[in-house]
């Protein structure tokens, strides 16, 4: 969620408050430094030996730089290992889900199978009982055959029955002819039975069959799950290293930070010891002094200017990325594709944060890349403006700004549907920096 609309009038106060408390401990800084240059102290002497502490040497500076290179390709490694980790949890997933799907056709055709399997076993059963009545049927025509004279005592029924011989004759004929007939109905229906019974073996064959592949597509399955498991589980061993990696990065960044400013500020201390007592000998020297003073104001007042700056960015981390958003007065609704966010893009950050320190910038990085000096980016202020170009030869090229804050680090507006954040000045398409001036 974006800011209020009345937040940028209370961060606008609050940063008033700040930049005067600043403006007057730099006022007073700046005057102690001019004091103690123009009248040295007798005791004065070098930092090292006033404390006691030995200025760290530039082996020791570059020592800790190369520890936190490595830490750092430490933990750009492990990131792509993860990245690789990744792909191969994606990988599996698939086919634990093919593995689940296939698992899933194998009990379709084994209910399907199943339900065969009963439809043969009931046709064999309807077909047995029809043999059976066939069988019952015929035996009962044979019994009353025999009840009729026509059956095993041929002679007697011949002269004795009803017709006389040719009667017989007659009555024989057509039991002959029935007995043909239920006989033939009898091994119709034993051969449909016969036929069932084929038909049932080979539903049970394809049962058992079926049972044996939804089994296998149920361990595959399985083995599947077992596979993405233990990989997630790799996964979050490996981004548990990555960070205690990176925090390892994050210290040992730190402390040849340290080291760096340490030896800085001792060998700055160093050099204004030695301009003090070269200003004691002569009195040329003096005005030397006072002009060191004043160049030291000036850039203190440089310093000043851009901790405001570097300290009003600071203050909208969070803050929605809305194209054409921001003012000087603090975010504000974007154009087309920002229209209905309020934010910042990049330049519209720029602008805000560089008005708190009282520099009026356009909002574009088009005037913003030529409002003051160019400034190496080994001796970059916070406060300064990083740039970043598709051609880092060509600055009409520029795309992007940011605003440096120290570390190799800056604040930026990066692009739709992001935030303001903190992120490196490290990166392939950076062109240059400016100090914007007055």
């Amino acid at each position: 969620m974006g800011p209020s609309a009345t937040e940028p009038r209370r961060r606008g106060t609050t940063s008033s408050a700040k930049n005067a408390t600043l403006r007057l401990m730099t006022f007073s800084a700046g005057v102690a430094v001019a004091v103690n240059w123009l009248v040295p102290p007798a005791y004065a002497r070098p930092v090292q030996r006033a404390t006691g502490k030995p200025i760290p040497s530039a082996h020791d500076v570059e020592k800790s730089r190369q520890l936190a290179k490595d830490r750092a390709a430490d933990v750009g490694r492990t990131k792509a290992e993860l990245a690789q980790a990744d792909g191969e949890l994606d990988r599996l997933n698939a086919a634990a889900e093919a593995a689940v799907e296939r698992y899933n056709g194998e009990r379709v055709k084994l209910e399907r199978s199943q339900q065969a399997y009963q439809g043969t076993r009931q046709r064999l059963a309807e077909a047995t009982r029809k043999v059976g009545e066939a069988q019952d049927q015929l035996a009962a025509f044979a019994a009353r055959v025999y009840q009729n004279a026509t059956g095993y005592d041929q002679v007697s029924s011949a002269i004795s029955g009803r017709g006389g011989p040719q009667g017989f004759m007659d009555r024989a004929g057509m039991v002959e002819v029935l007995a043909g007939q239920r006989t033939a109905m009898v091994r119709r229906v034993e051969a449909s039975k016969t036929v069932a019974d084929v038909f049932r073996r080979q539903a049970q064959t394809s049962l058992q069959e079926q049972a044996a592949a939804t089994r296998d597509a149920d361990q595959s399955k399985r083995l599947a799950q077992t596979a993405v498991a233990e990989q997630q589980a790799s996964i979050q061993r490996i981004t548990d290293r990555k960070r205690a990696l990176e925090k390892r990065l994050g210290d040992a960044r730190a402390r040849a930070a340290r080291l760096a400013r340490a030896r800085e500020r001792a060998l700055e201390a160093r050099a204004a010891s030695k301009a003090r007592a070269a200003g004691k000998e002569r009195a040329a020297g003096e005005a030397r002094t006072v002009g060191k003073v004043r160049a030291g104001l000036e850039t203190a007042n440089v310093v000043r200017r851009g901790a405001m700056v570097a300290e009003a960015a600071l203050e909208w981390l969070g803050t929605p990325y809305s194209w054409g958003g921001g003012t000087a007065a603090g975010p504000s609704l974007g154009v087309d594709q920002g229209a209905g966010i309020l934010g910042f893009d990049c330049s519209g950050l720029a602008m805000y944060a560089w008005g708190k320190a009282g520099i009026r910038l356009d909002h574009w990085t088009g005037t913003q890349w030529t409002s003051g000096p160019h400034v190496p980016i080994d001796r970059l202020r916070p406060g300064d403006l990083v740039f970043f170009a598709t051609n880092t030869s060509d600055p009409g090229t520029i795309h992007h700004v940011g605003v440096y804050i120290g570390n190799g680090r800056m604040v930026e507006a990066p692009y739709t549907g992001a935030r303001v954040r903190i992120s490196s000045i490290h990166r392939s398409d950076l062109i240059g920096a400016t100090r914007p001036a007055g």
